[in-house]
């Protein structure tokens, strides 16, 4: 049974257009090249994001690269910063922050990130410059692409998706390279010494860059993203959206720029119908049906209805960022309820971030009571048992000395006077406290744990125990 695709008269799209949508075969999406306001910041915030994702890998911070996620140690650095296992509340946050950045900025203004961050983005675009720098506009590209085989086609198509390849190969070999050393990496596939899973991840990365960019492009964000689905959940009428405006630009209708006759009287809107809007599209979508999942919000139809625009000597913003309430003729509220708590939960995470980064102590003690007994009595003494478990988080390797207080004519009885702790390594120490019974308070008393780097004051590590005794 066929199907047809109809609009309703509002420009939205049919049950009949959806069913067909879902079996009908993809067609290859060719977009034009676009040059405004967004397509700059587009460019340049990509181009920033490139660099910033290749360069990182080569540099070092006190010999150690500089953004490196040690699997094999255990550690992950970060510029200045080491982080442990110990430390995963520093994730949790790093994820609170991502997720309530999120829903801030796409309720304020929808899919920024879709249509100037995100990898899928970012790197399609690299990937439509050179095939527009070997194939031509999409006219020359359909004609390529409908040509029958010959040497010159043949050897534009090996040229670019060589060049293809070459970028998601060195696209993952830098990603790789944020979990095995850059110089290290370089140095084993030199020498073909290179490792089963470093191998394994550049061939799969490799891959998944070059057809997701190369290949499949729009599908991605159609139909693999999950933002895609979930974005309406987080809009409202007060969001600022890419739109037509459809009062303005209706009845569409073609004419010429050097004809100067008043085309409100033949009932024409603004619209020329000229297309363009849908020529740039990277998801080959028609704004003017109305806001759809579809859309990333790369802003490039707006960039080229108002370069259409200033031909015809119309005002700009047939298409534009707007709101719904806006484009009613209502009044546009951009600090409303949801805004403020998003953002008050993003000031607050961030604050309490920043405030426990530093805050944060490199060295760790867990006290572990003997299980086996309560505590026992020894020359008259009343004695506990305890493991002491001291991590340290610093770069280097620390003497550390034991002190124990909180009860009067506390003894600590320990194996070793300085206990060695390599950097990033535990230390097991047992040790016993001994007191007179008559110094104790009652069944439980508080005492503290002190372990201080002998040549480091800034490393101390302060933790409180149970000091367990008879009942008086």
């Amino acid at each position: 049974m066929s199907t047809q695709q109809t609009q309703s008269p509002a420009g939205s799209t049919t049950p009949d257009a959806v069913e067909q949508s879902l079996y009908e075969q993809r067609a290859k999406i060719y977009p034009r090249k676009v040059k405004g306001v967004f397509a700059a910041l587009r460019k340049s915030g990509g181009a920033a994001l490139l660099a910033l994702y290749f360069v990182l890998p080569w540099f070092d911070l006190n010999g150690t690269q500089i953004v490196l996620f040690d699997l094999p140690a255990r550690k992950f650095h970060v510029f200045w910063f080491t982080f442990w296992p110990q430390d995963f509340l520093y994730l949790a946050f790093i994820l609170i922050l991502a997720a309530f950045g999120l829903f801030f900025f796409t309720a304020l203004a929808g899919r920024v990130w879709c249509g100037f961050t995100c990898p899928q983005t970012v790197w399609t675009e690299w990937y439509l410059w050179v095939e527009r720098s070997l194939e031509g506009t999409p006219n020359q590209q359909r004609k390529l692409d409908k040509a029958k085989l010959s040497a010159k086609k043949v050897w534009l198509k090996f040229i670019k998706h060589t060049i293809w390849i070459a970028i998601a190969a060195y696209t993952a070999f830098t990603f790789v390279a944020y979990f095995t050393p850059a110089k290290e990496l370089t140095r084993e596939i030199m020498t073909f010494t290179l490792g089963n899973w470093e191998a394994f991840w550049i061939g799969f990365f490799t891959l998944a860059t070059y057809v997701n960019a190369g290949w499949m492009r729009e599908q991605v964000c159609k139909y693999m993203c999950p933002y895609a689905r979930f974005q309406s959940a987080m809009f409202d009428k007060d969001t600022l959206i890419i739109s037509y405006d459809e009062k303005r630009g209706e009845p569409r209708g073609a004419r010429r720029a050097d004809v100067h006759v008043d085309y409100k009287l033949q009932g024409l809107g603004d619209c020329i119908n000229c297309t363009m809007c849908v020529q740039v599209c990277p998801t080959g979508i028609d704004i003017r049906n109305g806001l759809q999942y579809e859309c990333i919000g790369c802003a490039a139809c707006i960039d080229v209805c108002d370069d259409v625009m200033e031909k015809m000597s119309y005002p700009k913003g047939l298409i534009r960022y707007t709101t719904q309430n806006s484009m009613d003729g209502k009044k546009t509220r951009i600090l409303r309820p949801r805004i403020i708590v998003y953002f008050c939960l993003l000031t607050f995470f961030s604050s309490l971030f920043l405030y426990s980064m530093s805050q944060r102590n490199l060295v760790d003690l867990n006290i572990i009571r003997d299980r086996n007994q309560l505590y026992r009595e020894t020359q008259g003494l009343i004695e506990n048992i305890y493991m002491l478990k001291l991590i340290n988080m610093d770069e280097q390797t620390h003497d550390f000395t034991i002190m124990v207080e909180g009860i009067n004519d506390l003894s600590l009885l320990k194996d070793k006077e300085v206990i060695t702790v390599d950097s990033g390594a535990v230390a097991e120490l047992p040790v016993r406290v001994r007191t007179a019974e008559d110094n104790l308070d009652g069944r439980s008393t508080e005492i503290y744990f002190t372990m201080q780097a002998k040549d480091n004051a800034g490393l101390t590590i302060k933790q409180k125990a149970k000091f367990l005794g008879p009942i008086n």
